[in-house]
């Protein structure tokens, strides 16, 4: 292992930049930071919500890599991509960002606490921007670690639609499992097959993702992944793969077990070449 490994994070929220005081946002700024101060090289995506103050966290744009399309529903939305740097460190979090999907206040919910009703649509938006972001980028990951129902998608893009794309060819997928996330949608089996049959999920892609009449999202990423890792609790569909968790099994401050765990999981990757 002595190349500089690199770990491409995909979250839905990111402490300081969301201030949801939320599993996800802690855990994905804690382990990053520690991922970077052990000796790989992280990049972080993250979708621009509304509530992300621009001027305090001095994000700008990066015009290099903004100016592409991303089609949902046969449509095509502007992704404009962000730059800030997260203080007293070297990371950079890159943000995608589209008036038509991000630019309300709110996150994932109304204010009623109702999920909004394109939240699919947003979810969709998000993982194929992830995908055009980094290919642009020209850098190839050899860890993408997905956070939160927001990145629940993209493990079924790169092993499907997006498979012969030679940028991802040697990646290993880790989705991290946060059963109490804010705004999951959707919830209807039959909505989310409609949706995802026209946004270049096959039938085929997709029926890991089903639970009876009803979704489960988390299942079906796990289902593309490498690997899982679990913030709480216990899933039985986690017997098939390598896991860690829950969270709170780890020692306070002690995060060396998830380089042990990706580096096992890379090692893999290498002998299997």
């Amino acid at each position: 292992m002595a190349d500089k490994k690199r770990i491409l994070v995909v979250t839905q929220e990111f402490t300081p930049f969301t201030e949801t005081l939320s599993e996800i946002e802690e855990i994905a700024h804690t382990y990053s930071q520690y991922m970077q101060d052990n000796g790989m090289e992280v990049r972080i995506l993250m979708p621009r919500f509304g509530c992300i103050n621009e001027r305090r966290h001095r994000l700008h744009e990066v015009v290099r890599l903004s100016g592409m399309n991303i089609t949902v529903d046969d449509e095509d939305y502007p992704l404009i991509i962000k730059v800030a740097s997260l203080p007293g460190t070297r990371m950079q979090i890159y943000f995608l960002d589209n008036d038509e999907f991000f630019k309300r206040k709110k996150m994932f919910t109304d204010n009623d606490g109702k999920p909004f009703e394109d939240n699919m649509d947003r979810m969709i938006f998000f993982c194929k921007g992830v995908i055009e972001t980094v290919k642009k980028f020209g850098w190839a990951p050899d860890l993408i670690h997905c956070h939160g129902w927001m990145t629940s998608l993209l493990p079924a893009y790169l092993k499907n639609h997006y498979k012969n794309e030679p940028i991802f060819q040697n990646a290993r997928f880790i989705y991290s499992v946060y059963p109490d996330a804010e705004g999951v949608a959707p919830s209807e089996a039959s909505s989310f097959s409609t949706k995802s049959l026209s946004n270049q999920l096959t039938e085929d892609s997709i029926v890991s993702y089903k639970y009876g009449e009803l979704v489960d999202l988390h299942r079906g990423a796990a289902h593309f992944s490498d690997a899982v890792i679990i913030s709480k609790g216990d899933f039985d569909w986690t017997t098939n793969i390598p896991f860690l968790g829950p969270k709170d099994d780890l020692k306070d401050g002690d995060w060396s077990q998830y380089i042990n765990f990706f580096n096992n999981l890379m090692l893999q990757a290498e002998q299997s070449v």
